[in-house]
């Protein structure tokens, strides 16, 4: 077509329109390369100025949509992609801070609450990680038992996202945790019970895509699920804190954004759910297991996804399924994977620093005993030697200041009461390939006043157990996994 289809009229930029105008001409010559193009999918009804076409893309995997390009001035050209044309995107929020769609004052807990939820958790992942390493050393049976029966703790789980499941879609709010597989709701009728949530309950019966999954499907073994009397598939899920939902296994349609839908995505339909949920509807998982929504998605997004957690209660974050363009903020390190707890991710942690100095740790302090990155624990838990060499160089460059009474698991607090300006010493966490993860400041006390501010790391107390970085750490970072290349990555200004 001629540019002059374009120039005669003028072409404005708006941030407040959501759908491109173009003349008629050449909107006519677009659609008609679009719709020969798209022929293979399933034409719907136009919906209002949006004329002829609309794809109905129910029952498809994946959905390919070619690139559409605006071609400017200077031959300066903006392809609008697919996924990138909305956003791949969810909107991260701390469920109890003022932007959640599900806060609710009377669930926000104590620091001492926080931070004794915060030890069950861990508890929790040593004690079943240890589990598994002596089952799979010994080679016992039970190495072979799929995880998903049993959970970690769920309690700690701060950071909620919003997805759509159905058809017509209705919107949940929904914890995501690393550190688990399956993805569940809570689902009418609620025969066993259902705990109080902000939104009404997903029903089934009113989605055209739900289905129910047969005992005969190779998912319902996958799932490491069971049977009822009907041959329908269940799942059981005990977390560590003693909360618990069992449902049936179900397929369906689960929208990310409106751009992005995943159909057949495989989630437990709930009616038997209690413990420390809170007000949420459910969970989605994004650990390493067949179950989770990362696996599932990777057929679609490559095996990757990415987030960045808010450094405060009352700021955003994001989650995002698919490679998101090369950031040259990001430096990958490699995913490792351990035999007895092949749904986590392992990362090899070398070392610690405290102002730019490198501390005189053995690496095998931590090699040997391997360390999981975890979006659900709080506070980086670490071996006791690597954090007793921690906490005294932080103390030695904290010396100008008060020190306060411990608190909790934290032994190392300051009282900064009439102190106008803290300058706190950086602290890096150095992990092999080269890569060190300097905890924005936001990560590195635990404030609960002025008068008691504490270094945000605990030692472990079994010399056994595994280090685990947790979110407070990762605040402000894109946190990259790249399972299809077997890599994770860490971004400064990941939220910005």
């Amino acid at each position: 077509m001629s540019p002059t289809v374009f120039s005669n009229v003028g072409t404005l930029f708006d941030s407040g329109m959501v759908i491109s105008i173009l003349p008629p001409s050449a909107y006519a010559i677009l659609r008609s390369r679009f719709q020969q193009l798209m022929a293979m999918y399933k034409m719907v009804p136009p919906l209002s100025i949006l004329d002829m076409i609309c794809y109905d893309v129910t029952g498809n995997d994946t959905v390919s949509v070619s690139t559409v390009a605006l071609v400017f001035g200077s031959r300066t050209i903006l392809n609008v992609d697919f996924t990138a044309s909305s956003g791949n995107r969810l909107t991260v929020v701390h469920q109890h801070g003022p932007c959640s769609p599900i806060i609710n004052p009377r669930q926000r807990l104590s620091h001492r609450k926080i931070l004794h939820r915060d030890q069950a958790r861990v508890v929790s992942l040593h004690n079943r990680i240890s589990t598994s390493r002596k089952d799979k050393s010994a080679g016992s049976l039970a190495s072979v038992t799929v995880p998903n029966r049993v959970g970690i703790s769920f309690s700690t789980l701060d950071y909620v996202v919003t997805v759509g499941f159905g058809t017509p879609e209705k919107h949940f709010t929904v914890i995501f945790d690393t550190g688990s597989d399956i993805s569940w709701i809570q689902c009418q009728p609620c025969a066993g019970g259902c705990y109080a949530q902000n939104e009404t309950l997903f029903d089934p019966s009113q989605s055209s895509t739900y289905a129910n999954i047969s005992c005969s499907s190779a998912d319902c073994l996958s799932f490491g699920s069971a049977c009822d009397a009907s041959l329908t598939c269940f799942y059981s899920v005990q977390y560590g804190d003693g909360s618990y939902t069992v449902g049936f296994l179900a397929r369906e349609t689960l929208t990310l954004t409106p751009s992005n839908v995943l159909t057949k995505f495989d989630f437990g339909c709930g009616e038997s759910n209690k413990g420390l949920f809170g007000s949420v509807a459910g969970l989605v998982g994004l650990g390493r297991g067949e179950a989770s929504l990362a696996s599932q998605a990777a057929r679609v997004y490559g095996g990757v996804f990415s987030y960045c957690l808010p450094p405060r209660v009352s700021s955003t974050g994001y989650l995002t399924l698919g490679a998101s363009g090369p950031s040259p903020n990001v430096k990958f390190t490699p995913m490792l994977t351990e035999p007895a707890a092949p749904s986590f991710y392992f990362v090899e942690l070398i070392g610690l620093s405290v102002g730019g100095k490198n501390l005189s740790i053995p690496s095998s302090t931590f090699t040997d005993v391997g360390t999981i990155i975890d979006s659900g624990t709080v506070i980086t838990r670490l071996p006791s030697s690597g954090y007793s060499a921690l906490r005294d160089e932080f103390r030695r460059q904290m010396a100008n200041y008060s020190m306060a009474p411990p608190l909790s698991i934290f032994d190392t607090c300051y009282n900064f009461t009439g102190v106008v300006s803290v300058s706190l010493p950086p602290v890096g966490l150095l992990f092999s390939g080269g890569v060190t993860l300097d905890v924005d400041p936001s990560g590195i006390l635990y404030v609960v006043s002025m008068s008691q501010a504490c270094l945000a790391f605990a030692g472990n107390d079994d010399p056994s157990s595994i280090s685990i970085i947790g979110n407070m750490q990762q605040q402000t970072y894109d946190i990259v996994y790249d399972a299809a290349r077997g890599m994770i990555g860490f971004g400064e200004g990941g939220c910005s």
